[in-house]
């Protein structure tokens, strides 16, 4: 049997009318007669040899073989874009920069040491890092203009490939005049009654549920607000906020001596996630997927 493979012209045209819902605004966004899109789509689904949308009247919505073919679709269609762009550079002698994207929650200096096996492996290669919130992050790895994600946490991504490629460990950053510190060590159960600033309500961030469920397998329901200044350092929210922050800065004074960062027990160890997009292939990344592993 002949295998099938989709036209990524008829793929994006596909994936512009799952998005608006509409041939007639997807025709318009692609600057397509809707007679030429409608052709379009159908070819595709007599490719595929499967349909891809229910139709009532004016209105669309995806079967289920189209749902799956608009999830794996975008991965698909952004690759062969990052593909094609890097085929174009190569043949023009210009490799360009290799984007690393990194969550607030890691440190420019903490994200660097997970890219040093990269930067190390490849003198010639330019690396910029950029800062972004974990859901601008996972847009542009499937827009392609980021080529390697680093978060904290474990998360599953329908769209994107990932691998844990170290752990940190967590401390505890507080108001150097706390009463807790002064101690060398601090129980994480002492916690109790302290308010805990986060950077994103728990349900909304696997790293602030990581956080609060350690805080409940120690035996209390932790106290927390959201850190009202966001992107900077971790180890800054005890002065914006007053209260007690999970950090993997080093245990000693932080902030010009304004805050303490001090060891928790028992040791408490969060993942570095690397993530990308799937169909892909970079020296980079597998040098930094090898070197977590």
């Amino acid at each position: 049997m002949t295998r099938r493979f989709p036209d990524l012209r008829r793929l994006r045209h596909f994936i512009a009318v799952a998005e608006t819902g509409s041939f007639t605004a997807a025709a318009n966004s692609l600057h397509l007669s809707q007679q030429a899109l409608s052709s379009s789509v159908a070819q595709l689904e007599k490719e595929l040899g499967a349909t891809l949308f229910t139709r009532d009247g004016r209105r669309v919505s995806l079967t289920p073989a189209g749902g799956l073919l608009l999830d794996e679709g975008r991965t698909l269609l952004a690759a062969a874009y990052t593909v094609t762009d890097r085929v174009q550079r190569a043949a023009a002698g210009a490799e360009g920069e290799f984007v690393v994207g990194y969550a607030p929650t890691l440190s420019g200096a903490e994200a660097y040491v997970h890219l040093e096996p990269a930067i190390d492996a490849f003198p010639d290669r330019s690396f910029t890092f950029r800062q972004l919130f974990p859901d601008d992050l996972v847009r542009e790895i499937i827009s392609g203009t980021v080529h390697l994600g680093l978060r904290r946490g474990v998360v599953p991504y329908a769209d994107l490939a990932t691998a844990v490629v170290g752990y940190d460990r967590v401390r505890l950053a507080l108001p150097a005049e706390h009463r807790l510190a002064a101690k060398s060590v601090i129980d994480i159960s002492e916690l109790a009654g302290e308010t805990v600033a986060l950077w994103a309500p728990p349900g909304a961030s696997s790293y602030s549920d990581f956080l609060m469920g350690a805080c409940r397998r120690a035996g209390f329901e932790p106290d927390y607000l959201v850190s009202r200044v966001q992107g900077s350092a971790p180890v800054a929210a005890p002065i914006t906020t007053g209260g007690v922050a999970f950090v993997t800065t080093p245990a000693g004074a932080a902030m010009n001596g304004r805050v303490r960062v001090v060891d928790l027990e028992p040791e408490l160890l969060v993942g570095v996630q690397a993530i990308w997009l799937r169909h892909t292939s970079s020296g980079e990344r597998d040098a930094v997927v090898a070197a977590g592993r």
